[in-house]
């Protein structure tokens, strides 16, 4: 890998946070309490948790393919899994809080909205078209299919006001925009950018201080902001075809993490595939709520 221009090229500084085999890392989120990150690898069910001040790592097992997990107000981590939502207390007890069985269909990416609700995204092994869906999960697990005919729920997060929800369903192409209602339910869906002409396909996004998108892009081997009006300004390069998703982590909230996946990849072309790599001091986060239940 060559240094660039880190408005446009390889990012100077790209650091492998933990190197690991991931099949199919995904969903960094920053927790503040227990200062660590967490991301998941989807398709070896497993959880993992890196403190980077110590470099300790802990992997906690899942019993299903987990497609996201979020920090807990109380502690622990709220799951998607492949049979629905679930929790783990602090003390590693596990329970079901909203279980609903699909045949081939598993949860994928989440994220915790501004009022402590989840938005826990499905989609079906097979990719097929339409057979997944976006849900709004409640603390209490009263869920609320917001979108029903999704085909890979991917990337979500909220404006810096928390007035606009951002949605990735990969295979359109297409960072969609909602108006978030004073209920926390959503309106007024229009697409905010268009990336069909654009190197691979949208995954998991975060959203930055200055309510900039930077989004993951699969089989695009880069990270792209876009601004609030959706116009691309930004493009950071990756040594990995694969990236997944990204977050902003740390005390500053500077370091913009990122997940990649080997699933696919030629590890001989590719040796840092399914590895957490790191961009120290690279923008700014937003403190990202815990799960209120």
């Amino acid at each position: 890998m060559t240094g660039g221009d880190k408005e446009d090229g390889v990012a100077d500084g790209l650091e492998i946070a933990v190197r690991e085999r991931a099949e199919l890392g995904e969903g960094p989120t920053w927790d503040p309490v227990a200062e660590r990150l967490v991301w998941v690898d989807i398709l070896s069910s497993r959880v993992h948790l890196f403190d980077p001040a110590t470099g300790r790592r802990t992997v906690l097992p899942t019993e299903q393919h987990v497609g996201a997990a979020k920090p807990r107000r109380d502690g622990g981590l709220v799951v998607n899994l492949r049979d629905g939502v679930g929790l783990y207390d602090p003390d590693g007890t596990f329970r079901w809080l909203r279980r609903e069985v699909v045949r081939g269909r598993r949860g994928n990416d989440a994220a915790v909205a501004p009022d402590g609700a989840l938005w826990a995204g499905t989609m079906r092994y097979d990719e097929r078209t339409g057979g997944g869906t976006l849900s709004r999960v409640a603390p209490d697990g009263a869920a609320l299919t917001v979108l029903p005919e999704v085909t890979v729920s991917n990337g979500l997060g909220w404006s810096p006001d928390g007035r606009a929800l951002y949605f990735i369903d990969t295979p359109t192409r297409r960072i969609d925009v909602f108006t978030v209602a004073e209920d926390g339910g959503v309106t007024g869906r229009r697409v905010l950018v268009d990336t069909a002409g654009l190197s691979g396909f949208p995954d998991g996004m975060t959203v930055d201080a200055d309510g900039c998108l930077w989004a993951a892009f699969w089989d695009g081997g880069a990270l792209r902001r876009f601004t609030p009006e959706g116009v691309l300004d930004r493009t950071v390069e990756l040594p990995v075809s694969r990236a997944t998703a990204c977050a902003f982590g740390g005390g500053g909230l500077t370091d913009l993490y990122v997940s990649t996946a080997r699933v696919g990849v030629d590890p001989r072309a590719e040796p840092l595939a399914g590895s957490l790599l790191v961009l120290p001091g690279l923008g700014h986060g937003l403190p990202q709520p815990p799960f209120a239940g």
